[in-house]
């Protein structure tokens, strides 16, 4: 018999937002004898697995991955594979994933055969940071012998490729001191790309959007608002459309909160979708603090 998780199963789904972080007082080799004594003989502790796995952070949980190999000579993955079925596996053997591996090889599938998933790349090349970003081009060329950008540019076309390709260089501007004056200038670029425009500069909004700092662009969405009477949002909605539109509003979205972004787009792809197959995981992956049990109902 295998113990099922204690938590509602109303299709609610129920979550917390926060930065992640590392559970403190941490302990690997603890942690490493609970998940031991929760696969060990009769039965699977779910709910132990679940409140360990998901509630230390991606180094901590390869931390516990050596301990337990250490004190049993056994392979945390393997024996999480053995002793669970379906979408619950699915989930803590990918937690147990460094996070870029898995990007990379989300990414892989992404662009992979006929078709391509936009929606994968837009989730994670507008919501990873510049260091994930190089560590997911560097692990993709290890992994898969291609240059991430070549597949990329090869399966996408158009502003939706340039964005793409502008994100991906990773040469987002540092966080530091704001410009006012360039906050303006900037803003002023915008309205006038858009709004006041015969048409749309998407250029503009690709390299403004592509590059600026984090606390650089929220100053700008704020001094926008005051020239044009509009949310930048609103704006983009206008002005774009298609793949393009949906890449700019995810980093837009990222910009003002990562985490507020995971949580809207887990919420839309679990309420239209029932599989794993497609971005919820790897969006619910990269935010371990967003805790949905939806998943295992």
């Amino acid at each position: 018999m295998v113990k099922r998780c204690s938590f509602s199963c109303t299709g609610i789904w129920l979550y917390t937002r926060g930065t992640v972080k590392a559970f403190s007082p941490f302990d690997a080799r603890a942690d490493a004898e609970a998940l031991r004594k929760a696969m060990k003989g009769m039965g699977t502790d779910e709910e132990t697995i679940l409140k360990i796995l998901t509630s230390r952070n991606n180094s901590q949980r390869q931390e516990i991955a050596s301990a337990f190999k250490t004190l049993f000579g056994r392979d945390l993955v393997d024996d999480l594979k053995s002793e669970l079925t379906g979408k619950f596996e699915t989930l803590m053997v990918s937690l147990m994933r460094p996070a870029y591996i898995f990007d990379a090889h989300a990414l892989k599938h992404a662009i992979k055969g006929a078709g391509t998933n936009e929606k994968v790349l837009t989730e994670i090349l507008a919501s990873r940071t510049p260091e994930e970003l190089r560590n997911i081009k560097q692990v993709y060329l290890q992994e898969y012998e291609a240059n991430l950008e070549d597949k990329i540019t090869g399966e996408t076309s158009g502003h939706f490729q340039r964005l793409l390709v502008v994100l991906l260089q990773a040469n987002r501007d540092p966080d530091g001191r704001v410009d006012e004056g360039l906050v303006e200038q900037d803003a002023q670029v915008l309205f006038r790309a858009g709004e006041l425009k015969w048409g749309t500069d998407e250029e503009k909004f690709i390299t403004i959007l592509g590059t600026r700092s984090v606390s650089h662009l929220r100053r700008v969405f704020d001094k926008y608002m005051t020239i044009s009477g509009f949310q930048i949002e609103e704006t983009i909605d206008r002005e774009t459309s298609g793949d393009l539109e949906k890449l700019l509003l995810a980093v837009v979205k990222c910009i003002r909160s990562v985490p507020a972004y995971f949580a809207e787009t887990l919420y839309y792809s679990m309420k239209f979708s029932d599989s794993l197959k497609t971005s919820p995981l790897h969006c619910l992956l990269k935010s371990t603090e967003i805790l949905v049990t939806r998943w295992l109902c």
